[in-house]
């Protein structure tokens, strides 16, 4: 019973982790701002570790799921 939510949980966070990886990307290769405000290396980083997070999270969740 406890699998649902667990793979909804693992959809969302694979979903969102690839996308914010995938945006990273387009955006890092157009030589566009990462993050409004804030230094592009400092965008750049936090932006690849908290993708990189969610889509392991997904994996993780799906895995045990």
């Amino acid at each position: 019973m406890e699998s649902g939510p667990a793979l909804f949980s693992g959809v969302a966070f694979a979903l969102f982790g690839g996308g914010l990886l995938l945006w990273l990307v387009a955006r890092a290769s157009l030589h566009a701002p990462v993050a409004l405000g804030v230094s592009r290396p400092l965008a750049v980083t936090m932006t690849a570790l908290f993708g990189t997070l969610f889509l392991t999270a997904g994996c993780w969740l799906l895995a045990v799921a």
